[in-house]
């Protein structure tokens, strides 16, 4: 069935009831749940793009022990917001939340908005982010549709549609939006992402015994579910190699800040550059004399580019100026450094002396 089938509507009015009384016995007791005002519901969803829930909650509470207002966070310096989103990557959306916040601050004196478009019109925020805040904050009749959600809809539909369309995406909203359920929009956002990912797993390995829709489910029935949902193939990520270099003057070590635009922009790291480098092309790299040790390699993945890296600790005699020089105790709780840099930072923090005591 596809998801504009004029069943479609009749079959997810039948859903309503038994997914909400699913979901007032069997939802996760959650920190964002506990008091769902907007600004709490807004950060919770930001985190929650890219990082499983179990791993979320301790950044969020860090976050609102720190930030607990708009105002705190559209004042809070950049270094310390980049320290309190340290290890949940994706650091622009922690620069959008913070543009945002001074946006409600200056243009609706600090209260969040409650209306879609005006939501919408905040940086760092989509349909979905949207539609949760609106959901869950508001009670308002907007959806808010995720993987999880759509991994739902595609086996009760038995869809063979291609749920990265944006197109499928957008449908499938609208036929939710018509069956929300007055009073209790927030419970049946939050009833069908909890669905997704407690019981209606992915990779063909759902908990269909304990599915409250199990009867309604047109893949279960016809046997399907294996092959939902429907997805087009992602393009192989583009892989490149690169030198992490771990310098030491005495007891200082050297890092710098990228560039503002492109990836990982305006956060602080090592080092580095394209393709493996011997002694002496890092010497030239360099123009510096140097010891050079052999240290730790790591690959980190992001979205769309791998990093294979191989790192040196080095010694040199002088700081030299195109590098800041920290020591180990600003490194660890004052420097922002990407997840891609957590390898090697545990590496210098671990160690008891520098590389020329070696």
């Amino acid at each position: 069935m596809k998801t504009d089938d004029p069943q479609t509507i009749p079959l997810l009015e039948k859903i309503v009831p038994p997914l909400l009384k699913w979901y007032d016995m069997n939802a996760r007791i959650l920190p964002w749940r506990e008091n769902p005002s907007p600004y709490r519901v807004w950060i919770s969803e930001i985190m929650l793009q890219q990082t499983r829930v179990e791993a979320a909650k301790p950044y969020f509470e860090r976050f609102l022990a720190a930030l607990p207002s708009i105002q705190d966070l559209a004042k809070v310096p950049e270094d310390r917001l980049m320290k309190l989103w340290e290890g949940l990557g994706y650091y622009n959306r922690a620069r959008n939340l913070q543009k945002a916040a001074r946006i409600i601050l200056e243009r609706y004196n600090g209260i969040f908005p409650q209306e879609f478009e005006d939501i919408l019109e905040l940086p760092g925020i989509g349909e979905y982010t949207a539609g949760a805040i609106s959901s869950i904050a508001f009670n308002r009749p907007e959806p808010a549709v995720d993987g999880n959600v759509l991994r739902v809809m595609s086996r009760l539909l038995e869809s063979p549609e291609d749920i990265t369309s944006p197109a499928v995406k957008t449908k499938i909203a609208a036929a939710l939006k018509q069956v929300y359920p007055q009073n209790r929009c927030g419970d049946f956002t939050q009833s069908l992402m909890e669905l997704g990912a407690t019981v209606c797993l992915p990779n063909g390995t759902p908990k269909c015994p304990e599915c409250p829709l199990a009867e309604f489910c047109l893949a279960r029935q016809n046997n399907t579910i294996a092959e939902l949902p429907v997805k087009a193939p992602k393009k192989a990520r583009k892989q490149e190699k690169r030198t992490v270099l771990l310098i030491f003057c005495g007891d200082r070590i050297a890092i710098r800040r990228r560039s503002g635009k492109g990836l990982l922009a305006g956060l602080y790291e090592f080092p580095n550059c394209e393709g493996i480098l011997s002694e002496q092309q890092i010497r030239e790299w360099l123009n510096s004399e140097a010891e050079i040790f052999p240290s730790v390699s790591a690959v980190h993945i992001f979205s769309h580019v791998e990093w294979h890296m191989k790192s040196c600790l080095i010694q040199v005699k002088k700081e030299l100026p195109e590098f800041q020089w920290v020591n180990r105790e600003s490194l660890k709780r004052e420097i922002t450094l990407p997840s891609a840099f957590k390898v090697f930072r545990e590496t210098i923090l671990s160690a008891d002396h520098t590389p020329a005591k070696n």
